[in-house]
């Protein structure tokens, strides 16, 4: 069982868009089209031995006719790189409904975009939808070099109209953006949105923390380094009740287990990745209680009607879980 649904896609097309860097274009195997999405979001795809990785969709939100996705190729990793090195024009993969933890904020006067490295690629999905709806934004993307930058064809013309700016670092951040400095003021009604590897997302926490609260989004492809190996601690972990509502059984959460255990333990399939509370793989509505949130991606919106169970616990004595 799974809080979002699964479907089969097909590969399509496969594009080099940097030595490292490789687009696969899905298609839904009988031509239909595909869930809708919002700039930002990603999918899980689902690999043969139970592996899970998340990937972040980089093209128009308007088009249902197919999904982008980029893989970063790695010499080291968790063994995702080792699968979609194989993959073929063709192949049939199995992925999630898409599901948006990066959302453009619309109530945002302007917007102020950094991307590095694979970081560019909800990024990339976000600037289509600013320029179509000829929002006020600026694109700061960092990259070693022209060569090690995906997408430059289909930015380069942002260039010129001063929507874009290049920072190319030869392999040394402190030849690159001046984050600090690019961060030290905060125009009014401006929103922040970052993503690319761990030194950059730290370096850009850090020089936005004076920022006003709920100004600042940013999405992570590996777990941070400023966090700790377990969730963060809000609340006493006393035992709590969840109740199923497809079937109404009820399970108790004893302080030592969370949800995820105590699901797979009754025979409930679920679908996790990190388990620390960033990856959204495990996202899953609740219908009832308060949940005591621990995860360090979701905003207040979403704590209203979602909480990821690898790590959420609960405020009152029961929570009802829509699975």
């Amino acid at each position: 069982m799974s809080a979002l649904k699964k479907f089969k896609v097909r590969v399509d097309s496969t594009n080099s868009q940097t030595a490292q860097i490789h687009s696969y274009e899905l298609v839904h195997p009988d031509g239909a089209d595909l869930p809708q999405f919002l700039a930002g979001s990603h999918i899980d795809v689902h690999f043969g031995n139970g592996l899970i990785r998340q990937y972040s969709l980089s093209g128009p939100e308007w088009n249902r006719q197919s999904y982008r996705i980029c893989v970063l190729s790695e010499t080291t990793g968790t063994g995702a790189s080792e699968f979609t090195s194989n993959i073929r024009v063709g192949d049939v993969l199995e992925i999630s409904e898409p599901k948006n933890l990066f959302k453009l904020n619309p109530n945002a006067q302007r917007h102020l975009l950094i991307g590095s490295g694979i970081g560019i690629t909800p990024i990339v999905s976000m600037t289509y939808s600013l320029e179509r709806t000829n929002a006020d934004y600026v694109l700061h993307y960092c990259a070693r070099s022209p060569q090690a930058a995906a997408f430059m064809d289909e930015l380069k013309g942002l260039v010129k109209n001063g929507k874009l700016h290049l920072h190319f670092d030869g392999g040394n951040p402190e030849n690159g953006l001046d984050l600090r400095a690019a961060l030290r003021e905060y125009p009014d009604g401006t929103h922040l949105y970052y993503c690319g590897p761990v030194g950059m997302m730290s370096a850009t926490a850090e020089a936005s923390s004076h920022w006003p609260e709920g100004t600042v989004h940013c999405e992570h492809f590996s777990t941070p380094a400023t966090l700790s190996t377990k969730p963060k601690q809000t609340g006493e972990d006393n035992e709590f009740q969840i109740k199923v509502s497809s079937t109404g059984a009820i399970y108790s959460v004893p302080p030592h287990k969370s949800i995820v255990d105590v699901l797979r333990e009754n025979g409930i399939d679920v679908d996790t990745s990190c388990e620390d509370g960033f990856c959204g793989s495990c996202l899953t509505r609740y219908l009832g209680g308060e949940p005591d949130h621990r995860d360090e991606i979701l905003d207040e919106e979403d704590h209203e009607e979602y909480l990821l169970i690898c790590c959420a616990r609960s405020h009152t004595p029961e929570i009802i879980l829509d699975l």
